[in-house]
């Protein structure tokens, strides 16, 4: 499966990942390559215990235009 994640440094200089289908999945690490690599575990993680709850495994994530 593919994912979206999101990918910023905090007030740190931590990398911080997100995966905005999962609700509550989120890694970091302390380079943008580490986040990413620890996402992708916790991603895995977190759809393991989702299936193993009985959870819908994702939510629905869409794009909206906004004007600005």
């Amino acid at each position: 499966m593919k994912f979206t994640t999101t990918l910023y440094r905090d007030e740190d200089g931590v990398w911080i990942a997100e995966c905005p289908a999962i609700p509550g999945c989120i890694s970091q690490g302390k380079s943008h390559d580490d986040a990413l690599r620890n996402i992708q575990d916790a991603i895995a993680e977190c759809l393991a215990v989702r299936a193993e709850q009985g959870m819908p495994l994702t939510v629905e994530t869409r794009q909206v235009e906004v004007a600005v």
